[in-house]
């Protein structure tokens, strides 16, 4: 249907046409194309091709799905004098994202009963589920929201919730630049009040299982990733907080006329440079910084978990890497001979800097950045190294990617019993919600290995680990 043309190794042209002012990039390998509906989601690839401003190609990485708007594993960066900004290019889950954080023993020497243990504890410890919070703190106030938006994960590092040396594994030291709790709601804020240090619902989780395998090891043992040790993944975002800045801004663009001539007002968009581009910018990275902040206090009560179950000392719980996959940054690039700011959109994408980026952490610029790949929670998952491959503004894929509805896997799954179904897998889950495991089983999404392989094949990201999961925590 849409012609597309191989160019290198994993990567497809969309040819531009029509209203495209730049064609479309497709990383993807003939395998994942046989499994993947693709008409809706490259329907959208080239539908934010008619963005004003945007630069290079409409991307799309192989775990590509429809979304709002943008497909999800959409890249796009905008002119940052002559683009706009899109919403939907970074999704109502803003800074929805993944920190992983290793233990220095072998997860082997676990005996069933602890490993139930501690995944009690964790549930206990840490909320999840739609709308949930914590039912016995009193709440941010209106200054807790002005210093956690300034000062980014530094806010909870500083209020006790973990370790000065976690900020420099987190992508940005936890910081999005130019955030103001002035552009947001006071409906915004109120959603959010209790919800640092919860996971929420969907596919958001906590995982802990065994390092599997090493692919790289002199990059596994830069980072102190061992094989058969215990890893902990831990995804979440701004929960109902970045989800009602999302709302309220695209509320106002669409009131404001900025979806008139997009073929899908979905993408409604306002000029970076606008009031209404800047205001979105200023919530989005309150929203981003929540998000920071909430992932922080998540991985300080999953340290309390260990200590309460196992004896294990925080400081010995480090953080490899937390990284964004819902996101709109500013960065520079060079383009046609000079160097250019521009605005990149990553909505279910993740940035993958290489070796020697100024803005990484020394430890990470002699190797490049950690990108974390959660696949699904009866398979595997994947930890890489970006290698910084301007075709697609550094970027990389963000998971798996759904291969079925919720929909449809709840359907599937009626009249069966997951959590045995899991067991048998060798997984123990718990979860709020038996509605959400039916659609987070793991027929629902791709096989990550052939995810990650195809962005290996594209030179985006090589692979260091494959993680296998054993212990998950659901909303």
């Amino acid at each position: 249907m849409y012609n597309l043309k191989k160019i290198g190794d994993a990567t497809y042209l969309l040819p531009q046409e029509g209203g495209m002012k730049v064609p479309g990039l497709i990383i993807v390998t003939e395998k994942l194309m046989e499994e993947i509906e693709f008409d809706r989601p490259l329907e959208q690839v080239r539908n934010v091709a008619f963005l004003p401003g945007i630069v290079g190609y409409s991307i799309a990485m192989p775990d590509i799905h429809w979304g709002y708007g943008f497909p999800i594993g959409g890249v796009a960066a905008m002119d940052a004098e002559t683009g706009v900004i899109s919403p939907g290019g970074v999704g109502y889950d803003i800074n929805c994202g993944v920190r992983l954080a290793v233990i220095p023993e072998p997860f082997k020497s676990l005996s069933d009963k602890q490993k139930h243990e501690l995944l009690a504890a964790i549930f206990k410890h840490v909320p999840s589920g739609i709308g949930r919070g914590h039912k016995k703190i009193r709440g941010l106030s209106d200054r807790d929201y002005k210093e956690l938006i300034e000062q980014g994960a530094r806010w909870s590092v500083e209020q006790g919730y973990g370790l000065p040396e976690d900020l420099e594994h987190i992508e940005s030291n936890g910081l999005i630049k130019g955030g103001d709790p002035l552009a947001v709601s006071n409906h915004a804020k109120d959603r959010g009040r209790k919800q640092l240090g919860t996971v929420g619902s969907g596919n958001h989780f906590i995982e802990i299982g065994e390092v599997q395998k090493i692919f790289i090891p002199e990059i596994a043992e830069a980072w102190g990733i061992q094989e058969g040790q215990i890893y902990i993944l831990m995804h979440s975002g701004s929960r109902g907080f970045g989800h009602q800045v999302c709302q309220d801004t695209l509320n106002t663009f669409v009131k404001q006329g900025f979806a008139e001539g997009l073929p899908d007002k979905q993408l409604v968009a306002a000029p970076i440079n606008s009031e209404h581009g800047k205001a979105y910018f200023a919530a989005m990275a309150a929203a981003a910084n929540f998000a920071f902040n909430n992932r922080q206090q998540i991985h300080h009560l999953v340290r309390q978990s260990f200590k309460e179950v196992l004896g294990t000392p925080p400081e010995n719980i480090p953080l490899i890497y937390d990284v964004c996959h819902n996101i709109a940054k500013f960065e520079e690039y060079e383009i046609e001979g000079e160097k250019k700011t521009v605005c990149v959109h990553r909505k279910g994408a993740t940035r993958a800097f290489g070796p020697g980026t100024k803005e990484l952490a020394p430890i990470f610029r002699k190797t490049g950045q950690p990108v974390l790949v959660p696949g699904d929670m009866g398979r595997a998952s994947h930890l890489m190294v970006g290698l910084g491959n301007p075709l697609t503004w550094c970027s990389s894929c963000h998971g798996a990617g759904r291969a079925r509805s919720r929909v449809k896997s709840r359907k599937l799954w009626s009249g069966r019993d997951p959590i045995l179904y899991m067991e048998q897998q060798g997984v123990e889950v718990m979860a709020t919600s038996m509605r959400t495991i039916t659609e987070e089983m793991p027929d629902a999404y791709k096989d990550v290995d052939a995810v990650v392989e195809a962005v290996q094949e594209a030179g985006l990201a090589n692979m260091v680990a494959r993680l296998r999961p054993h212990l998950v925590m659901k909303g």
